[in-house]
């Protein structure tokens, strides 16, 4: 235990990163899931000791890759530390080193060995009409694999809105008839929603999970209530200034430049749930709304057909 903790500290030396810097994030991701602060040594543990390494298998369907490139810019831990440490990541398009047949076999054997213990990532919309043959890898559509892989996993999240809600493509008219996972294979799923969502979200749920055994408790759509508990509005820095009824009304105004209250302009916070004003993106650096952005509600079912268009009051 001990040496696995020096190597690892070690590590984060070599990336310019202090014990210190380090446990200040396993502070942040503590209170960020919901734990005390007695959490914080354990937590750091799980990184600096894992004791397990559950297989993942990280399925891709209609999507950008947007969600996996948020979690490969995830900061503590870097994805290599995720993959090489923590996780034991058995099939990932965008990352695994093997490439068509070879691939597909890692796929396979993955299901095969872990059948019933890997955990199932799934990233993208799912195409239902015309027998989902608007999306296909390896030879078999996007509908097959999900039926196929999904009901074999322990547990399955889907990071991102298409996964998680259908997304983008799942917009009217939506013509492939793209739905969530959840509704393509009808097995509940773990929901991390955002477009893209935010890293950390993805990273407590991993913690949450290897650090007591089980997923964390969810809201009524599956997302994580350390994460989705509250809305935009209630956490956002300029709720003040809409209930002093201090508002932009438009786009390089003074009012903008004096951080003003975005509703008028469109902002969704009031009926976003997310923690976007709590963990920022890019390693806590802004988000949004910080930058002078209203929040478009992209964790939220049907966001672009229910909150579009994104300028306009809601």
């Amino acid at each position: 235990m001990e040496k696995e903790q020096k190597q690892f500290y070690e590590r984060l030396e070599q990336k310019g990163v202090s014990r210190r810097d380090f446990m200040k994030f396993c502070t942040f991701l503590t209170a960020t899931m919901g734990l005390s602060s007695s959490f914080v040594p354990k937590v750091a543990e799980v990184f600096a000791a894992p004791s397990q390494r559950p297989p993942v298998v990280w399925l891709h369907f209609a999507e950008c890759t947007g969600c996996s490139e948020s979690v490969l810019r995830s900061m503590y831990p870097w994805i290599d530390e995720l993959v090489l440490d923590i996780l034991s990541i058995e099939y990932h398009e965008t990352i695994m080193a093997a490439a068509g047949h070879q691939a597909e076999e890692n796929l396979q054997m993955a299901m095969k060995k872990y059948a019933g213990k890997f955990i199932c990532v799934c990233e993208g919309g799912v195409a239902t009409k015309y027998d989902g043959g608007w999306g296909k890898v390896g030879g078999q559509t996007f509908l097959e694999i999900a039926r196929d892989v999904v009901p074999k996993a322990a547990a399955t999240i889907t990071i991102g809105n298409c996964s998680s809600f259908g997304g983008i493509q799942a917009a009217a008219p939506n013509p492939g008839g793209y739905v969530s996972v959840e509704k393509a294979t009808g097995v509940k799923t773990l929901k991390i929603a955002g477009c893209p969502p935010n890293p950390v979200n993805f990273v407590g749920t991993v913690v949450n999970y290897l650090l007591l055994g089980k997923l964390p408790a969810l809201d009524e759509l599956g997302r994580p209530l350390f994460a989705y508990g509250k809305t935009i509005h209630d956490q956002c820095p300029r709720r003040a200034h809409f209930e002093n009824d201090e508002m932009v009304t438009e786009f390089g105004s003074e009012e903008a430049a004096m951080g003003y209250c975005l509703y008028q302009v469109g902002c969704k916070g009031p009926e976003t749930y997310n923690n976007c004003p709590v963990v920022k993106f890019n390693d806590g650096t802004s988000w949004p709304v910080e930058a002078g952005h209203p929040c478009i509600g992209c964790s939220e079912p049907n966001f672009w057909d229910t909150m579009t268009p994104f300028y306009e009051e809601l």
